[in-house]
């Protein structure tokens, strides 16, 4: 035992040789270390046994370099001592020596050399990348699945795959789900897939590139067509101020002819200006005629007025719910100013009623039971039905073709319906903008001597207004009016003079109820060309109360003067009355009482005499002019 402490010793403190001889020790220690480990063994093809037993060797041969390099450099002098000792020593003791030494010593270098081999073998075989290696084991055990045996490739309805014993004892053990995704699974959802291989093709950057350009896409047309818009604005704003300054001269010229005209003659009067409404210089006003009541239990909410008839409408649900439940209408004659009959029409709250031009006396109503209809006031019955899949807030009739009838819906769209189909409507006009309940919907006519000569459909929703202006074929094109962003509760016409009113809640800026009132005009989009553009200037602006929780529908018409004036009537919450206003001067007239809120102002003439009824959701206050 010491002459072997005293050789390794002596092995330790000298360099290694040159060369060196294969020790065929080592090469048994590294054959038992192969043997000890059989998952570091790989199996390569033929063409690469030669390589890789040569690699063998030179791992062996490097391995075993260190014993046999001391062994030849021990000095001469203590050579035969120890040599004869060495040699006395058995092969078994020698070997024992060997192994103690590697084992402290030299243990990590020699697992370093046993592992180069296989470092090397693993290199010459390509290895799938981490991700693909995943895609090719079981989620279950994580060993690599197989195209056959009991191990084989399987899936679920969800997708995910599994090796088909795991999936199957799975199931029976786990109440049925999958084990990836948690979804209901069964033991008949296990799908074998005949695959010799799977590989997905990973396109995530191609879809990820394609969704970035679809978007930079959207962008850009979105860019255009804002571009477009604003060099179409600039052009109409560059032509109203032309129209504006040359307005501006013409003012400048009057104003500078009044003078003079006033220092040459002191006493004469002032004349009206051109563009301007006249003002109402009669005496005359509105007094209260009759009160009629309509309903007790209250819920009136709209009226109308048949010219041909001589007979007004109110609605309200009926008096008898239990035995005729809904709601339907009244109708009241003007002649002696009594009330008749009910009609029974609808199942829910009507919110519009109109008359056309039509001598047969028909009455339009639309309400929130997703129908509008047609009811014969000469048989008091409903005549025609269509059923529009929303509730409908307005209607109208068409003045240039009253075979044509428009119902506002919910979401913003007008359906166009022709009398002579009485299937379904022939026509809808979607909304630009907002999808906001079109709570006003009023016609206009061809006038070929106003600012505005067009016909068309005049929609008021809650966030703004727009003109459909009618062209030829039945076709129309959408004109964007300028109003004040939200809001904007009512918009009602009148015809002959081409204003409309707009009736805008209190608001942060706005304390008070406002009625604006604006000329409808017209433009050519270009110099000789037959598209015009259509907007509205604001003329006069009325105020009102501070209160405004229901939906009044105003009035703006012509003077029963006839004397080209135009006033405006409004509903005043606040006060519980009607304000009535000149629009030329934009003086307050009178103010109308009533018991309750008003919610609908009908202007009336009858055998010429010039009426105002106003509603509330009781009654109906007719006022006489003199």
């Amino acid at each position: 035992r010491a002459a072997l402490d005293h050789y390794f010793q002596l092995s330790r403190t000298q360099e290694p040789p040159v060369g060196a001889v294969p020790h065929p020790e080592f090469s048994r220690i590294v054959r038992d270390t192969q043997a000890q480990h059989p998952a570091e063994t790989i199996e390569v093809s033929d063409s690469d046994s030669s390589t890789s037993e040569e690699e063998e060797e030179e791992a062996v041969e490097e391995a075993a370099a260190p014993l046999l390099t001391s062994a030849q450099e021990t000095p001469p002098a203590a050579s035969s001592g120890v040599s004869s000792q060495v040699q006395a020593e058995p092969p078994q003791a020698l070997s024992q020596a060997s192994a103690v030494h590697e084992s402290h010593e030299d243990e990590p270098e020699v697992q370093k050399k046993q592992t180069t081999p296989l470092k090397k073998l693993e290199a010459s075989v390509p290895v799938a990348p981490l991700d693909e290696e995943e895609g090719d084991t079981c989620a279950i055990c994580f060993e690599q699945w197989t195209n056959a045996g009991e191990h084989r490739l399987s899936a679920l309805r969800c997708g995910h795959l599994f090796g088909y014993t795991c999936i199957e004892r799975w199931l029976k053990g786990q109440a049925g789900k999958c084990p990836q995704c948690n979804k209901k699974a069964k033991r008949s959802d296990i799908v074998v897939l005949y695959a010799r291989t799977l590989k997905a093709l990973d396109t995530s950057e191609q879809e990820r590139m394609r969704s970035s350009l679809e978007k930079e896409q959207m962008l850009r047309r979105q860019a255009e067509l804002e571009s477009a818009q604003s060099r179409l604005q600039l052009q109409v704003l560059t032509d109203e101020c032309s129209k504006l300054r040359k307005q501006v001269q013409e003012l400048k010229a009057l104003v500078a002819q009044y003078n003079t005209s006033t220092s040459q003659q002191p006493g004469s009067s002032r004349p009206c200006l051109a563009g301007s409404l006249p003002s109402s210089q009669s005496q005359h006003k509105y007094h209260l005629e009759k009160v009629l009541l309509v309903s007790q239990a209250g819920n009136c909410r709209v009226m109308a007025y048949c010219d041909s008839l001589g007979c007004l409408v109110v609605s309200q649900p009926s008096p008898q719910s239990t035995f005729i439940p809904g709601c339907g209408v009244k109708m009241m004659s003007l002649a002696n100013l009594k009330s008749s009959q009910y009609i029974p029409i609808h199942s829910k709250q009507i919110r519009g009623l109109a008359f056309g031009t039509r001598a047969d006396g028909l009455l339009l109503s639309a309400a929130l039971d997703n129908t509008l209809k047609l009811t014969s006031l000469a048989t008091n019955t409903v005549v025609q039905t269509y059923n529009t899949g929303r509730p409908v807030w307005s209607c109208c009739w068409c003045l240039d073709d009253t075979n044509y009838v428009y119902a506002g819906l919910v979401n913003g769209s007008i359906m166009i319906y022709d009398l002579r189909d009485t299937n379904s409507h022939v026509q809808e006009l979607v909304p630009q903008k907002s999808r906001c309940p079109m709570v006003s919907l009023s016609y206009l006519p061809r006038m070929a001597s106003a600012s505005l000569p067009y016909g068309g459909l005049l929609a008021g929703t809650l966030e703004g207004a727009c003109f459909w202006e009618q062209r030829a074929g039945n076709s129309y094109r959408p004109h964007h009016l300028a109003l004040e962003p939200g809001g904007c509760i009512d918009l009602q016409t009148e015809i002959n003079t081409r204003h409309c009113l707009a009736t805008y809640r209190p608001g942060k800026n706005n304390p008070c109820v406002r009625c604006v009132m604006m000329e409808l005009t017209c433009t050519p989009l270009t110099e000789g060309s037959e598209d015009v553009v259509c907007s509205s200037n604001p003329v006069q602006t009325f105020s009102a109360g501070p209160t405004c929780k229901l939906l009044t529908k105003n009035a703006i018409f012509q003077s029963p003067e006839d004397d080209g004036s135009v006033f405006v009537c409004a509903g005043d919450e606040a006060s519980n009355s009607a304000l009535l206003w000149d629009a030329g001067s934009g003086s307050l007239l009178q103010k109308l009482p009533a018991d309750l809120p008003v919610l609908d102002i009908c202007p009336l003439e009858v055998n010429r005499k010039h009426l105002l009824a106003t509603l509330t959701e009781k009654s109906v206050n007719i006022y006489k002019w003199q």
